[in-house]
C-alpha cells in the first residue's frame, strides 16, 4: 500500500514530441480479451506482455512508447513519439501503430486526443494563427508552469474523431512536459466521461416533470381527503416504481459524473494557468461549457432523490389515513361486539332464570314422590302441602347455587 502513491508515474517527455491518447470503456467480460490484444501487440515487437492481473504496462514499440493503464470502468492508451512533425498534428503517433490494432481494441472509445509539444519560439499566439492549427475554430489557452510553457485547444472533435492540444515548450523539463501531457489527456478523458451522464439527465427530465405533476395531484387529493385509498396507493406505488427505476438506471452514472468532474477541476487547477491576452483560459472554458452540464446532472439526480423522498412521505400520509380509517372500523366493531356481549349476558341471565325454575320443578317432583311414599307407609299428612312448603326452600337453594357457580367461573376467567 505504501507504494500506491508512486504507482503509474507520468511519462518523461523530451520536447519536441507527439502523443495520441485513447480512453476506452471496457466491460468486465472483455478484460481478458483486452489483455490478449495487448499481448499480441507485444509479441509482434518482441516485448513481454502484461500478466493476467496487470493493470498497467509500459512498452517500447520501435519508434513509439505505449503506456496502458486500466482504471475503474475504462482503460487508457497513451502513445508517445519523439520529434516534431512538419506541422502540428500532421503525423499523430496513433497512425504509426500496426494497421487495425487500435480499431480492434475491445470496448467503446470515449475520448481520443492528439497532443503536439513543439518549441515555443517563433510560434504566433494570435487567435487567427492558432486557429489555423485547429481547423479555424476558436481556441482557449493559457500559459502554464510559471511561464515555462503554454497550452491551447478548441475542445472539438476533428475529422479523424480526435480532439487536439497544442503545447508550446518554453523551458519545460522532461518531467514537466510529461506531467503536462498526462494532465491534458486526463482533462479530455475525464471531461467526456463525466458528460456521459448528460444524455441520461436529459432523458430523465420530461418523465420527472410528469411524475412531479401527478404526485402534486395525488398529494392534493390526500390533503382534501379525496379519492379511494386503494386507488391512491396503486398510483403512489406506480410512481415510486418509476422513480426507483430511474434511480437504478442513472445512480452509477451520476456518481461517476461527480467523481470525474472533480478530477477535471483538479487537473485544470494543477496547470496553474496564466492568462494570455485575447484568449479565454481552460478554466474559463470549463466554467462556461462544462460546469453547467455538470450542474444539470446534479440537479436531475437531486430531483430524482427528492421525488423518491416525497413519494415516501405521501405513502406515509396515506398509510396514516388508512390506519385512522381502520381504527374507526375497529371502534365500530368493538362497539358492536360490546352490544352483542350485553345481549348475550341478558340471554344468559334469562336462561339461568329458566334453569332455576326447571331445577325447582324437578326437585319439587322428587319431594312429591318422596312424600307420597311416606304417606303410603302409614304417616298421615298431605303430600301436596309438603311440596308447597318445599318449593320456596328449593328455589332459594337453586338460585344461590347457580349464582355461586357463575361467580366462581368469572373469578377463574379474571385469574387466567
Amino acid at each position: 500500500m505504501a507504494e500506491e502513491v508512486h504507482a503509474r508515474p507520468p511519462e518523461t517527455v523530451l520536447a519536441p514530441a507527439r502523443a495520441s491518447y485513447l480512453a476506452v470503456l471496457v466491460e468486465a467480460e472483455d478484460r481478458a480479451r483486452e489483455l490478449a490484444h495487448l499481448r499480441s501487440l507485444c509479441e509482434r515487437f518482441g516485448e513481454p506482455g502484461p500478466g493476467d492481473q496487470a493493470t498497467h504496462l509500459r512498452v517500447g514499440l520501435g519508434a513509439l512508447r505505449l503506456k496502458w493503464e486500466r482504471h475503474g470502468e475504462f482503460s487508457g492508451y497513451l502513445m508517445v513519439a519523439a520529434g516534431a512533425a512538419a506541422a502540428p498534428f500532421a503525423a499523430p503517433p496513433a497512425e504509426q501503430m500496426p494497421p487495425g490494432w487500435l480499431q480492434a481494441v475491445p470496448g467503446r472509445t470515449v475520448a481520443a486526443v492528439h497532443v503536439d509539444i513543439v518549441p515555443g519560439a517563433g510560434v504566433d499566439r494570435q487567435g487567427s494563427a492558432l486557429a489555423a492549427h485547429f481547423g479555424g475554430h476558436g481556441v482557449a489557452g493559457a500559459g502554464i508552469a510559471d511561464g515555462a510553457g503554454a497550452v491551447f485547444s478548441d475542445f472539438r472533435l476533428h475529422d479523424d474523431g480526435c480532439s487536439r492540444w497544442l503545447v508550446l515548450d518554453q523551458g519545460l523539463t522532461p518531467g514537466q512536459a510529461g506531467r503536462t501531457l498526462q494532465r491534458l489527456v486526463e482533462i479530455e478523458a475525464y471531461r467526456l466521461l463525466a458528460l456521459l451522464a448528460l444524455p441520461i439527465a436529459r432523458q430523465q427530465t420530461p418523465r420527472m416533470l410528469q411524475i412531479e405533476r401527478e404526485l402534486a395531484l395525488l398529494t392534493d387529493g390526500l390533503a382534501q381527503g379525496q379519492g379511494n385509498d386503494e386507488d391512491l396507493l396503486h398510483e403512489l406505488t406506480r410512481l415510486a416504481a418509476e422513480v426507483e427505476s430511474g434511480l437504478a438506471a442513472s445512480q452509477f452514472r451520476f456518481g461517476a459524473c461527480r467523481a470525474y468532474a472533480e478530477l477535471v477541476r483538479t487537473r485544470v487547477s494543477e496547470l496553474r494557468e496564466v492568462r494570455i491576452q485575447g484568449l479565454q483560459t481552460v478554466e474559463e472554458f470549463m466554467a462556461r461549457r462544462f460546469t453547467p452540464a455538470m450542474a444539470t446532472c446534479r440537479s436531475v439526480e437531486q430531483r430524482l432523490l427528492g421525488l423518491s423522498e416525497r413519494i415516501a412521505r405521501a405513502s406515509a400520509l396515506l398509510s396514516t389515513r388508512v390506519d385512522i380509517a381502520r381504527e374507526r372500523q375497529n371502534q365500530v366493531l368493538l362497539a358492536s361486539m360490546d352490544r352483542r356481549a350485553r345481549l348475550q349476558l341478558r340471554l344468559q341471565q334469562t336462561v339461568e332464570g329458566l334453569s332455576v325454575a326447571a331445577i325447582v320443578y324437578y326437585l319439587a317432583g322428587l319431594v312429591g314422590y318422596l312424600a307420597k311414599g311416606i304417606r303410603a307407609g302409614g304417616l298421615r299428612f298431605e303430600p301436596d302441602l309438603i311440596v308447597a312448603l318445599a318449593v320456596p326452600a328449593l328455589a332459594a337453594a337453586a338460585f344461590f347455587t347457580v349464582r355461586r357457580a357463575r361467580r366462581r367461573a368469572a373469578e377463574r376467567e379474571r385469574v387466567n
